[in-house]
């Protein structure tokens, strides 16, 4: 690794741990979004630095669809554990049992928008005022347009054209009673950038990440892992292939890569070469051309 390349990821994470230390310094009850994903590792293990020696001083959240990866959900109870921290759970299907929502349903059906109401939810039961994310702004076009700190109304909206200036890295964190905020400490980054720097912290990631053969269903040119969360259509069959994952998401939508990338070595000489970005794969994407920025619209990620 080059001395550009860990001064580079030294002012990246420098930048993290500041708006992490902002949000514990102005808000009364923060919490960190954690699904498991590459980049809520990242941003769990930058808070650990933010804090160290003393513990993470903020629950993680995830909101369980029940439809995840089994290999996340056990990184995530054995990262917990590890770490000594609270975790705070919710459930999709428990909002669907509640009649909060409606589940879905066909070949193509999804619980990702349905996260949204249980995202809420969570929040207000727990009294959230900050929700950290670890959204970057490559990643999704919607996703650029964000700020560190982005304001969402009493229901949780976010308004993309109603956003505060962020001059010289001062955060304005005030709200009204009933509002909140996201933040999003690592938006400069790159995938890139997280996957070096995993690289030079030496962080554990779930097996997925790595190469490995799996049983797949290959739909409108999409790899995804065959399930019982899986609908098959009648043209479709299982085939094993040997693949990865860029990121993590259910499985019934997160679409995976052929790969022989075994090695963080080879997962970083992957990514330099290839013109799909890493959300390419991801068949909720796919359902409109704003499709993302609707769902935050609405109190997604």
């Amino acid at each position: 690794m080059s001395n550009y390349m860990i001064d580079h990821l030294s002012e990246l994470e420098s930048e993290a741990i500041f708006v992490i230390r902002e949000v514990a310094a102005q808000f009364e009850n923060p919490a960190l979004l954690f699904s498991g994903g590459k980049d809520s590792i990242v941003m769990t293990h930058l808070a650990k630095k933010a804090f160290y020696p003393a513990k993470i001083p903020f629950p993680l959240i995830h909101i369980d669809t029940g439809h995840n990866f089994p290999e996340t959900i056990d990184f995530r109870d054995t990262l917990i554990e590890k770490l000594g921290v609270k975790l705070i759970v919710g459930s999709v299907q428990e909002s669907i049992d509640k009649g909060r929502v409606k589940e879905e349903t066909g070949a193509d059906a999804s619980r990702n928008s349905l996260q949204i109401v249980s995202l809420l939810d969570t929040l207000e039961d727990n009294k959230i005022d900050a929700a950290m994310g670890g959204a970057r702004r490559d990643e999704e076009k919607a996703r650029a347009k964000e700020r560190f700190f982005s304001h969402r109304d009493e229901f949780g909206q976010w308004d993309p054209k109603n956003q505060r200036p962020e001059l010289w890295n001062l955060f304005n964190g005030r709200k009204n009673y009933g509002e909140h905020f996201r933040v999003f400490p690592i938006s400069n980054w790159t995938e890139m950038d997280v996957w070096e720097y995993i690289k030079r912290e030496n962080i554990e990631l779930p097996s997925l990440y790595f190469s490995h053969e799996r049983d797949c269903v290959v739909r409108d040119g999409i790899i995804l892992a065959y399930s019982g969360f899986i609908k098959m259509k009648p043209d479709e069959k299982v085939v094993r292939k040997i693949v990865r994952y860029r990121t993590c998401g259910d499985m019934p939508i997160t679409g995976a890569v052929e790969s022989e990338a075994n090695t963080l070595d080879k997962i970083i000489e992957e990514i330099s070469a290839t013109r799909i970005t890493e959300r390419g794969g991801r068949a909720d994407d796919k359902r409109a051309e704003t499709a993302m920025e609707d769902r935050k619209k609405q109190g997604y990620f």
